[in-house]
């Protein structure tokens, strides 16, 4: 369940209204004068409601069976490893595209592509080696999250579609695709991969950046629910 609240400087609008009223109680002549103002320990605030900021409360997860929640756990671990890799892949697409912007030769903007990829893999590519299969393919996903490309289609915006193809047949030989589009509403364990994010963002274990993309979470975990699955659900 989601509950949502709203916060507008309410510590600066208590401090305001103490300052224009007495500190006693106030005299109230009629009741419809009782509705403009709200009492909270002492404090007087005009206005029927307050609004505060958006709360998400996470119910806690059941899982069909100790295998869900293993494997639950186990993706949690793994998308937690990855997240930064995929936020930062963002971060960078967004200052290359920025920079490529305002170059105007064709050839100026292919050598800044490939000073940006070749620093990035030796930054990098011996922690990006380090990953399992499913890391990876976990990675590619988020990519797509954060950046609304497609891993497939960065490498061939940046360099050429033939490298691009050889390289999405070499991770087809590890089981991965670079085509794979991130779709938490059709695919199970993206739908998981979210759930641990938002629960990340919310409980501060992870920095927030939001999708290239609308994803509307409180409409995702209802479309999941009402085929009675949730992120524990025992799903091979």
């Amino acid at each position: 369940m989601i509950v949502k609240f709203k916060l507008n400087h309410l510590s600066f609008i208590v401090f305001l209204v103490s300052c224009m009223v007495k500190a006693q109680e106030p005299t109230v002549e009629n009741d419809s004068l009782v509705d403009n103002f709200i009492i909270i320990e002492g404090d007087l605030l005009f206005g029927a409601t307050i609004d505060l900021d958006p709360i998400v409360l996470f119910p806690k997860i059941k899982y069909d069976s100790n295998l869900a929640r293993r494997k639950y756990l186990t993706l949690k671990r793994k998308t937690f490893k990855v997240y930064p890799y995929a936020k930062l892949a963002s971060e960078n697409l967004s200052k290359l595209n920025d920079r490529l912007s305002k170059l105007n030769r064709k050839n100026q903007k292919k050598k800044y592509a490939r000073t940006i990829e070749k620093y990035l893999e030796g930054e990098f590519k011996e922690e990006l080696k380090k990953f399992t299969i499913t890391e990876g393919q976990i990675l590619i996903s988020l990519i797509h999250r954060q950046t609304g490309i497609t891993s497939f289609d960065l490498i061939k915006s940046l360099r050429s579609g033939w490298r691009a193809f050889w390289y999405n047949n070499t991770a087809k030989l590890f089981d991965m695709s670079l085509k794979v589009e991130f779709d938490p509403f059709e695919d199970f364990e993206h739908y998981c991969i979210e759930d641990i994010l938002q629960r990340a963002f919310i409980n501060g274990e992870l920095e927030v950046q939001n999708p290239a993309f609308e994803i509307d979470f409180s409409e995702l975990r209802s479309s999941w629910s009402k085929k009675g699955i949730n992120p524990g659900s025992d799903i091979q």
